[in-house]
């Protein structure tokens, strides 16, 4: 299988004979339900959140939805005002990973240069592929169709020669589409668009280009760098993004590059105030993190937490430790320590992050001298025993006490 002779991150290196697709399922979730029931695709419908909780949002709409200008990420009670016919239907996610998985083994049959970018959407590299398949839009075509075929669902599939046109590709034309962005044809089907359209450039970022003149992404491709300086270092990566300088390689399913950070969070289905209901959130956050931490062999030396109350103010505070660690205790614990010192006590929290930072492979060897050894070694036998009995019977096997360690 092809592979660039030169480093694809070396500046220098812009190579000029890749075939990257984006394919990209249509209305996923409500498509994926669409397949044991055809009648939904004669209805407007919608899969949506638990309604009673604070996830009633639209998760997914079919193409009869969308008439009535129903948005991904709006409230059920918006939704059905536009369409009062609106079917809703409850989302089943272990089926849509179920059949990401089908459409993937469609895709990895073409190349096994395939990279999930979400549970709906791969990037393929089919550079070495053209000589067994034709050509890149060949390829598209052909996957199109297969996977409406023998799966039910319609993807659109941008072709271009790297991945930021082959999203942008996908995008371009809806539903069940291949478009491909060329060398020759990118400057005259991308850079009339708003600036906004640009992958990776956010509504704040638009706004604040906008304000600087610049418009639409060929403004941006034909500016000079330095008068990009109000934009920091992202400014440099849009401006080669926009000019088709994405040197960015396909990195297959399973490639994993060591995290700088891992973290969870948690919205809660009501707001918490009672400091030991305070105490269990962030115990179960943080046995959540500390058992990614082991799971990919990580130590951290930083501890963080972010809280965002029911108006949505949020604060981020951070806390380096003592001693490079993996123990879900001592991370509960930072944890703890920063929300008493950062929070008043009885204040509602609606949402909670434990997060790690200052990661290393080799933290175990870089303990501290004043380090409880004791307290350390039955800690790391606590989370062995725990990690074990989940690895056996599944991860809700063992579950923290409301007040452990208090």
């Amino acid at each position: 299988m092809w592979r660039p002779e030169k480093n694809p991150f070396d500046p220098g290196f812009l190579p000029t004979d890749r075939i990257i697709l984006h394919a990209d399922c249509n209305s996923y979730y409500a498509s994926v339900e669409s397949i044991d029931h055809p009648e939904y695709k004669q209805v407007p419908m919608a899969v949506c959140g638990d309604p009673s909780s604070r996830h009633g949002i639209i998760l997914a709409k079919n193409e009869l939805a969308k008439a009535y200008h129903i948005e991904t990420a709006e409230t059920i009670y918006s939704a059905k005002k536009k369409c009062p016919d609106l079917l809703l239907v409850p989302a089943h996610h272990e089926k849509y990973t179920a059949v990401c998985r089908r459409i993937n083994t469609i895709y990895e049959s073409y190349t096994d240069l395939v990279e999930r970018f979400s549970i709906d959407e791969s990037f393929l590299d089919v550079t070495g592929s053209r000589h067994l398949f034709g050509t890149g839009q060949q390829i598209a075509n052909e996957l199109r169709r297969r996977v409406r075929e023998e799966i039910g669902v319609t993807i659109s599939v941008g072709v271009s020669f790297n991945k930021t046109f082959a999203k942008m590709g996908s995008d371009y034309k809806k539903p069940d589409a291949t478009t491909v962005i060329s060398r020759e044809n990118y400057r005259e089907l991308l850079w009339p668009l708003p600036i906004r359209e640009l992958l990776f450039v956010g509504k704040s970022g638009a706004s604040l280009m906008e304000e600087h003149g610049i418009r639409t992404i060929g403004d941006l491709a034909n500016a000079d760098p330095k008068s990009l300086s109000f934009l920091g270092k992202t400014g440099i990566n849009l401006l080669a993004s926009a000019r088709g300088e994405d040197l960015s390689p396909v990195l297959p399913t399973g490639y994993e590059e060591q995290p700088k950070s891992i973290s969870h969070n948690v919205t809660f289905d009501h707001d918490l105030a009672d400091p030991a209901e305070v105490m269990t959130g962030i115990t179960l956050i943080a046995d959540q993190v500390g058992t990614r931490l082991r799971r990919k062999k990580l130590y951290a030396s930083v501890v963080q937490v972010q809280i965002k109350d029911p108006d949505l103010k949020v604060i981020n505070r951070q806390k380096r430790l003592e001693e490079f660690t993996c123990s879900t205790r001592l991370i509960r614990d930072t944890a703890a320590e920063l929300v008493r010192e950062n929070w008043p006590a009885g204040k509602p929290i609606r949402m909670l992050s434990v997060g790690v930072t200052g990661l290393s492979m080799d933290g175990a060897q870089q303990l501290s001298m004043f380090s409880d050894t004791v307290a350390a070694e039955k800690a790391r036998r606590l989370d062995d025993a725990v990690d074990s009995i989940r690895s056996k019977f599944g991860s809700d096997a063992v579950r923290f006490g409301r007040n452990i360690g208090q």
